[in-house]
């Protein structure tokens, strides 16, 4: 019996069992942390938005909320948590630690509770990437983890700027406890790239460093320190805790003399072992977005922004996000070939294996490579099937608020799943999204409404993926093309009932859209059900 044929059929019962076992979320190969952002200023995008974006990748909670805008009385406190990112809904305190106390502000703005928060009502929009650094920067006496300093920004700012400066400020007076992160902070005119890290073991501090990307620009980070060289004179573009370069000396990353690169210094080598401030994914990211540049990957570093060769859309930001390398020299299914005859031509052909799929797991990759070595070569993708969820955030100065910043937000892989709108004047979520679906199976979790789905595909992922991606691609235009309708009802709407109705409007817009792709990907369910049980 051909040997290439067994191995399509260990692999279809390999996952097979995947799908009847309780899924166990490990970290992936070769990187330590997983997310992905892409930002993009208002004139390097194709209808002048600006936008960033966030891939959580990980076993984060699914759970999601929007937080409404709230008044204070003086003297009132905001805690500070740690551990929430891994509670299976709101209230549920399964060990969460309270960090401290931080003076309440008297009003508060209407946020997207996310794993990591992510839109506010005033177009304030984070994404995010762990960037961990060097271990001893690091100082768990900290009160803050990232994602508190996302909530209380989106609590209390408007724009990037102010944002920056804020968790500059509580860094410096409560302290950072968190391993190396990279924030991607946007408001309707401008994107920032912002990197923090702990200040070592003798000091409750952080040192941080931020840079602007040109309006005309694209930038990336994945999980790697990209900020190099600081002109803190430009304040336009450049911002730093007064600590920056100090720092770097007293703990001998940086001896006075060689030009200061922030990322050489507080991230050292990346996870390979590399001096670089680029893995994988950046290289890709802006190799396509600018090809004309001919980037090096070779090269010790890349630059943290460049000019698209053309205007991007938040389509094209979608697909990069759901890139996994196919027809590429990254592509790990590019050797699992079978022959194939033509039904018509009667003539065998060469195609790739209908049983592979880019998201094979190790035990998949090991029996491949011990078969035949250097059969598949993993590399991190841009979408991974261990992610919890994802978001494109656009904000648009054209726009009222509560209808101009919307995040497209999808859940599990974003190579398999359909992106839902929800605005920035959303203000209630169905309540399957209140629901984690990372802790057991729980049909009640807006996650496995497509994980099911998703997971089945991967199967035979080249006799569904054409299914897979024509429904993704249809709730994408779809989502699109109604944008300007879904905008000017609401106009219609706060003007002759008033904000409170025109919300309601985007709320409800909102739940019909995310009803919609769930009977969607609930019926292919079914269908790849139906389809396995006949014998494929």
């Amino acid at each position: 019996m051909n040997r290439l044929f067994i191995l399509t059929i260990a692999f279809i019962c390999y996952c097979c069992n995947l799908l009847a076992q309780e899924i166990e979320y490990s970290r992936p190969v070769n990187t330590p942390e997983s997310c992905t952002s892409i930002m993009v200023g208002k004139k390097a995008s194709a209808d002048g938005s600006v936008m960033t974006s966030h891939t959580c990748d990980g076993n984060y909670r699914t759970w999601m909320e929007i937080v409404p805008a709230a008044r204070y009385d003086r003297d009132t406190t905001a805690q500070i948590y740690n551990g929430r990112m891994h509670t299976e809904y709101p209230a549920d305190r399964t060990n969460v630690e309270l960090k401290g106390t931080i003076p309440e502000a008297r009003s508060t703005y209407q946020f997207l509770n996310t794993s990591y928060p992510c839109l506010n009502e005033k177009q304030l929009g984070i994404g995010e990437t762990t960037i961990s650094g060097r271990k001893e920067m690091q100082n768990e006496k900290g009160m803050f983890m990232i994602e508190e300093l996302e909530k209380i920004a989106l609590q209390r700012c408007t724009t990037a700027r102010e944002a920056i400066r804020l968790i500059g400020q509580l860094v410096a007076e409560y302290g950072y406890g968190d391993s190396g992160e990279c924030l991607t902070i946007a408001d309707p005119n401008e994107v920032w790239h912002f990197e923090v890290f702990g200040e070592g073991p003798d000091k409750i501090g952080g040192v941080w460093a931020a840079v602007r990307i040109p309006d005309d620009h694209v930038g990336v980070s994945a999980n790697i320190s990209r900020i190099s060289t600081l002109d803190l004179k430009d304040k336009d573009y450049y911002m730093a805790s007064d600590n920056v370069f100090s720092v770097a000396k007293k703990m001998g990353f940086w001896d006075g003399k060689e030009p200061f690169k922030f990322w050489k210094a507080y991230s050292g080598s990346n996870y390979f072992g590399e001096l670089k401030s680029f893995s994988v994914r950046e290289y890709f990211i802006l190799n396509a977005l600018a090809p004309s540049l001919n980037l090096s990957y070779d090269s010790e570093e890349l630059p943290i922004s460049v000019k698209p060769d053309k205007p991007v859309a938040v389509s094209d930001v979608m697909a990069l996000l759901r890139q996994t390398y196919e027809g590429t020299d990254w592509d790990m299914t590019k050797n699992l070939k079978v022959a194939v005859r033509n039904r018509e031509t009667k003539e065998m052909d060469t195609i790739v294996s209908p049983a592979a799929n880019p998201w094979m797991g190790t035990d998949m990759l090991n029996m491949l490579n011990s078969v035949k070595e250097g059969t598949v070569t993993r590399n991190r993708l841009v979408a991974v099937p261990q992610c919890s969820y994802s978001h494109v955030i656009q904000l648009r100065s054209w726009l009222p608020d509560a209808v101009g910043g919307v995040a497209w937000l999808s859940f599990d892989n974003p190579g398999q799943s359909p992106r839902i709108p929800i605005f920035a004047g959303t203000t209630q979520l169905p309540v399957s999204f209140g629901i984690c679906g990372q802790h057991r199976h729980r049909e009640d979790a807006i996650v496995w409404k497509y994980r099911t789905a998703n997971k089945l595909a991967t199967v035979r992922w080249g006799l569904t993926k054409d299914k897979i991606n024509g429904a993704v691609a249809h709730f994408e235009e779809k989502g699109l093309s109604e944008l300007p309708f879904v905008e000017s009802r609401y106009k219609e709407l706060q003007g002759t009932k008033g904000e409170e109705a025109a919300r309601a409007f985007l709320t409800g817009y909102t739940a019909d859209f995310a009803g919609a792709t769930i009977l969607r990907w609930q019926e292919m369910a079914d269908e790849f059900w139906g389809m396995f049980a006949r014998g494929f």
